[in-house]
């Protein structure tokens, strides 16, 4: 066998993206070399590993079997680097964090900055993703831990909740649809509700699901529901009072400050999204890391 990790690697980027012109883009390699790489690792397995589609590329029944051994070949490589990186530099080492962008406005980054102040010698690489790419971004090893919202089930993964975030009800501000006053679930019969979708597999899925648990509780299990699945339209159809919406408080403090979204405080309404530090199983975790983990799980 002559397989090459640059072959494996290739696959699990056209797995991700779905197309061999976008996985070459992201590999800075050309179309024709990362589709020798594939004809190799396909000849070294005897088998299809993608269908060729008009708009771009679907894995196989081969290719799904292979590709979580694909990932977790590339994220014990990705290990394996830190670790000896973290050696040559002694006590310091390095922590690499996947976050969802809208923690950043929680109580989570002060949690980070102190952690940065109190380490200065760590390396510490931050980048944002929405929920599902941090566990991604964690199972491939590109990064060591994750932060995102409600709890990652995929094998290979471990989650701990570390915080709640809590949830409010918004609407425009001088709504048509709720009057200034509105303190009742009552008060908001027949009022439109902008969701994310559910049964699509998207990381505002758990969002909805949320959403309609709070609706049942609510007595407006019948409310009308706006799908949308991106949180900056969401809030524009709301600013435009075309519906109102359960959406994280961090997520709207710049339009409240601005006062183009005011909260709806209705009596008894309570709820959160849970969230969860994602770590790899077995996976290597630096001095720094540990550290991290365990400010990030204590009181």
């Amino acid at each position: 066998m002559s397989m090459e990790l640059t072959e494996i690697e290739a696959f699990v980027k056209i797995a991700e993206c779905g197309s061999f012109t976008r996985a070459a883009t992201l590999l800075h390699i050309s179309q024709p070399a990362i589709s020798r790489r594939i004809e190799l690792l396909e000849r070294d397995l005897e088998a299809p590993l993608f269908e060729r589609l008009p708009g771009g590329a679907r894995l196989t029944a081969g290719g799904e079997v292979f590709l979580p051994f694909a990932q977790r070949i590339l994220a014990d490589v990705r290990d394996g680097m830190a670790a000896v990186r973290d050696l040559k530099s002694g006590d310091r080492g390095s922590v690499s964090l996947a976050i969802v962008g809208t923690l950043a406005s929680t109580t989570l980054l002060r949690r980070l900055t102190s952690f940065r102040a109190d380490y200065p010698g760590v390396r510490m690489a931050l980048r944002t993703a929405n929920s599902n790419e941090v566990g991604r971004l964690v199972r491939t090893g590109e990064a060591q831990l994750g932060l995102r919202y409600f709890e990652d089930a995929s094998p290979g993964l471990q989650s701990v909740l570390v915080a709640r975030e809590r949830l409010v009800i918004v609407g425009a501000q001088g709504s048509t649809l709720v009057s200034g006053d509105a303190t009742n679930a009552l008060d908001l019969a027949g009022v439109p509700w902008v969701s994310f979708p559910v049964g699509t597999g998207s990381s505002g899925e758990p969002f909805a699901r949320e959403m309609d648990r709070s609706l049942v509780g609510m007595g407006l299990a019948d409310a009308e529901r706006i799908v949308i699945d991106s949180l900056t339209a969401q809030k524009r159809m709301i600013e435009a009072d075309f519906g109102i919406g359960m959406v994280l408080k961090s997520a709207v403090s710049e339009e409240m400050r601005l006062g183009t979204l005011r909260l709806i405080d209705i009596d008894g309404f309570e709820a959160s999204a849970p969230v969860h530090l994602v770590r790899r199983t077995g996976g290597y975790e630096s001095g720094a890391s540990r550290t991290l983990i365990a400010l990030l799980t204590g009181p």
